[in-house]
This record gives C-alpha cells, sequence and structure tokens, in this order.
C-alpha cells in the first residue's frame, strides 16, 4: 500500500505537471475523511500523515480542551473536567493528540482521494497559470481557437493555459474558427477558483498600441514614445506619438514606407483606419493636431471644466465633426479634454455672450459703469479675485486707468472677498451636522460642516439627494458624490433586509 502511495503520487505529478507535495496533501486528506466515516456519531479531527520517502502513514485524532462552562463539540472537544482524566498538564486553549488506527487505502478512500486530487490538481494548475501570467497583463498574447461559442471564443495559449476572448471584445464582423491563429491582449488574471482565469480583448487600446510596437522597432527601442490611443473599434482610431530623438519624424516612422507598418496594423484590426497625430505638450496644440485634417481657427480653453471651445470655418465643420461625431469623439478621448465644435459665427457669438455676463457680475458686485465693467473684461479679467490680487502695476497699463481708480477697484474687490469669507463662515459655524453625518464613512468634519450649511444635516437628508445636488460642493466630483450618497442610503437596504 505504502509503495502504491508513492507510485500515486508520482504518476498524477508527471501528469499533471504539478508538485508532489500536492499530490501528498491530497491523499492524506483523503484518508482522514475516509477514517472520520469510522466515528458515525462525531465530527472528529483527525489529519494524516505520510513519510514523503516510504509512502507510510499515520493517523491522529485531536481534541480542543475547552472550559466546564461551554458545552464541548462531540468528538472534537474536551471540557477541562475530561481533560484531566486524560492528563493533569492540558490547559483551556490546548489540544490533545492521540494516535488512532490507520485507515485501509480502499474503494471508498480510492474515490475520496480521486476527487481530492483533481480538485487539488486543478487549483495547482490555476495557481500556475497565474504565476505565469499575472505580470503579462496588457501584453499582447498569441494563440489558437480552441472553440467557439454564441458569446465567447477560448483561445489555447499553450501548457494547459486558455484564455476567454468576449465577442463583445472581439472587432466589428470578426469571424473566428476552431484553429484559428489569434492575437489579442491579456486584460485580466482571474485568480480565483470559479470563472474564465484569463481575460483578452482585441478593442482594447493596448491592442492598437502593442501592434504599433511590433511594427516600429523605434517604439521598442524607446526612441518614439505612444503617447495615448483612442478608437472606435472596427472604424477608426487615433493614435498620439513623440519622438526623443529630433533626427526621426515620429508620424513618419509609425507610417512605414508607402504606408506599409500602418497598412499592416489595420490588416489585422479588420481595416480599421488609424490616424497618427503628432503629440505637443501644449493641449492647445494638440488638440489641433488631433482634429485633423481639419483646419482651426481658434481655440478657448477652460481648465476649471477641462473643456474645449474649437471654432472653424463653415466648410470645415464636418470635417472636424466627423461622421457621426466619430473624429471629435476621438480626439476627446485622445488628448483627455472635453471638445465642443462650432463655427466661427456661433464662437463669437458665445463669446460675446459671456462676457456679456462677465460684465453684469462685474458691474453688480463693484457697482461699476458699464464702460469700465467692459474694459475689465476685454483685458481678460474674470472674477473679483483676479481684481484684487492682480498685480498693481499691470492694472495701471489698462489704457484710462490711474492710480486712483486702480486702488479703489482693488479696494471694492478685497472688501467684497472679505464679506463674503466671513459670511460663510459664520454660516459654516451656525450649521450643525447631525452625529450620523460626522461619524459616516468618507465624511469630514469640514465637508460635514459645509453640508449641513447647505440644509443637508443628517445621513437622511443626504440619501435623500441625487449626484447633480452635491457635485462641485467642495469640489465634490460625481464619483465621489455618488459613493457619498449610497454610504448615506445603507441603512435604508439593512431595513429592507
Amino acid at each position: 500500500m505504502s509503495k502504491e502511495i508513492l507510485l500515486v503520487a508520482e504518476a498524477v505529478s508527471n501528469e499533471k505537471g504539478v508538485e508532489q507535495e500536492i499530490i501528498f496533501e491530497a491523499i492524506e486528506l483523503a484518508l482522514a475523511a475516509a477514517a472520520k466515516k469510522r466515528f458515525e456519531d462525531e465530527e472528529p479531527e483527525i489529519r494524516v500523515t505520510i513519510d514523503r520517502r516510504t509512502g507510510d502513514y499515520e493517523a491522529f485524532r485531536s481534541w480542543l480542551i475547552v472550559s466546564n462552562d461551554v458545552v464541548p463539540a462531540l468528538g472534537s472537544e474536551l471540557n477541562m473536567q475530561e481533560a484531566a482524566d486524560i492528563d493533569t498538564n492540558l490547559k483551556e486553549g490546548d489540544t490533545h493528540e492521540e494516535q488512532i488506527d490507520t485507515p485501509e487505502f480502499g474503494r471508498i478512500a480510492a474515490q475520496a482521494a480521486k476527487q481530492i486530487i483533481m480538485q487539488k490538481v486543478r487549483e495547482a494548475e490555476r495557481a500556475k497559470i497565474t504565476r505565469a501570467y499575472i505580470d503579462r497583463v496588457g501584453e499582447l498574447i498569441h494563440g489558437t481557437v480552441k472553440k467557439v461559442t454564441r458569446d465567447n471564443i477560448i483561445v489555447d495559449l499553450g501548457n494547459n493555459a486558455e484564455g476567454l476572448l468576449p465577442r463583445d471584445q472581439l472587432v466589428a464582423r470578426e469571424v473566428f474558427r476552431i484553429g484559428d491563429r489569434v492575437r489579442s491582449i491579456l486584460m485580466d488574471v482571474n485568480p480565483e477558483n470559479r470563472g474564465p482565469q484569463l481575460i483578452l480583448s482585441r478593442s482594447a487600446n493596448e491592442m492598437l498600441v502593442e501592434l504599433f510596437r511590433i511594427e516600429v522597432p523605434e517604439i521598442t527601442e524607446d526612441t518614439i514614445e505612444i503617447k495615448a490611443a483612442s478608437r472606435d473599434v472596427g472604424s477608426r482610431a487615433k493614435i498620439a506619438v513623440k519622438s526623443n530623438d529630433q533626427r526621426i519624424d515620429p508620424v513618419g516612422a509609425c507610417v512605414g514606407m508607402r504606408g506599409s507598418r500602418v497598412q499592416a496594423v489595420t490588416n489585422e484590426l479588420g481595416n480599421e483606419r488609424v490616424d497618427i497625430v503628432l503629440w505637443d505638450d501644449n493641449p492647445a496644440q494638440l488638440v489641433i493636431n488631433a482634429l485633423a485634417p481639419a483646419e482651426v481657427a481658434s481655440i478657448v480653453m477652460d481648465e476649471d471644466t477641462n473643456s474645449m471651445d474649437v471654432a472653424v470655418e463653415n466648410d470645415q465643420l464636418a470635417i472636424a465633426i466627423g461622421r457621426g461625431g466619430q473624429n471629435v469623439k476621438l480626439a476627446s478621448d485622445l488628448t483627455g479634454w472635453t471638445i465642443n465644435v462650432m463655427t466661427e459665427e456661433d464662437a463669437g457669438a458665445k463669446q460675446q455672450e459671456e462676457q456679456g455676463t462677465l460684465v453684469e457680475k462685474l458691474m453688480s458686485a463693484l457697482d461699476l459703469d458699464e464702460d469700465v465693467a467692459t474694459v475689465l473684461v476685454d483685458e481678460g479679467f474674470t472674477g473679483l479675485e483676479e481684481v484684487a490680487y492682480v498685480e498693481r502695476d499691470e492694472m495701471l497699463q489698462i489704457d484710462g486707468f490711474d492710480e486712483e481708480i486702480v486702488d479703489e477697484l482693488q479696494g471694492r474687490a478685497k472688501d467684497l472677498l472679505l464679506t463674503q469669507a466671513i459670511a460663510t463662515e459664520e454660516k459654516l459655524e451656525n450649521a450643525k451636522p447631525a452625529e450620523d453625518l460626522l461619524n459616516m464613512e468618507g465624511m469630514d468634519q469640514h465637508l460635514a460642516l459645509v453640508l449641513a450649511s447647505r440644509g443637508i444635516c443628517t445621513m437622511e437628508d443626504l440619501a435623500e439627494q441625487g449626484v447633480d445636488d452635491i457635485v462641485g460642493i467642495e469640489d465634490i466630483d460625481a464619483e465621489k458624490a455618488a459613493k457619498l450618497i449610497m454610504t448615506a442610503r445603507k441603512p435604508w437596504f439593512e431595513e429592507t433586509e
């Protein structure tokens, strides 16, 4: 029997490529399970140890020592009074262990061992695959189509590893058959025991980047960098490239001789057209490059909203927007800026409207006549802070402004800002957030005071808000707003349960 155990461990280890130690552990668990069956009305704690060299094995039963105030679990615990009959040195929390007869490695034990071994083998194989691929997330993976289902494609990656390529991660209109070679990006590795382990994608931006890395040696050598990429999968894509060597044209290098390099990428992605954009650290110039071939007339940046108003001539509007808004959407994704494309006439009208609003605000806040407020707006002043704290000499350079006017304007602006600050502080001091709001996860005292000043004093008050209601308060973005609201609503769900 001892020799059979050694043979089983060696055979399964060689066949599955799993360490013998894992097989021995599985057999020990199976023998322990077989030994437990001898104790019909109890749930004993039993362990079996196998000598890895000879195959001999021994079985041990253990009991946990508990106090006399606790009813001991049948078969696995002893109270102090029972333990004293065995060994007076035993104390609460100790474990008493005795050797018992070794179970026979019969048919039942063999069947249990088989199930446990297979489970251990599967776990070991998953762990092995996880170790092999966990550091390769984001890489381009080669494989062969093993199985095609309605929702997924199973890809054989070799060495017992399989990847799951969901159909929604394919390039549009792609069809794969069993035996086809396929390249895809490894997007995720799932180490859990359930579900697919290696998740693949052909629609991710990384797929585009890695294909260019293969086709353009300068990228691998870090002479050229791909700074950003965006895709409308199966139709059109954009990549932004930058050269670290002034002698090399990054766009030309990626296009290749007669377009050979970019064409190879296009062919792999089902004729997905790729625009190669020259990267620029100036966001405005980058947007101009990204919107090509459209010609940009002017750009107005709004850093607070991370957006740009791009003005083009009438005949360039359709080109800048693209079919179904494709060009401007890809350019927005590529640059990270929200791009609003409009005609020069529309841009002029919008600018006039915004300037009119700013003029009215300055007139009302600083008690100015329209001419003075208009001059300030024309010079680029958009708020009280700029009027109050801009360099005095800079304002003196404005035509018609002397020291008396500048001092009066800055004095009024500073007084108004001080008044607003005092009012805000008083409002915060009078606001009294409830304890549940103060102690809520994700909340700090200052934010609770600010919310209370707006009438949101309890968790219940916060739970009744919508995301749009609190976005912008103390720089709360949509993600943080949603998280705070859902935390406040937790008691609702607990009451329902």
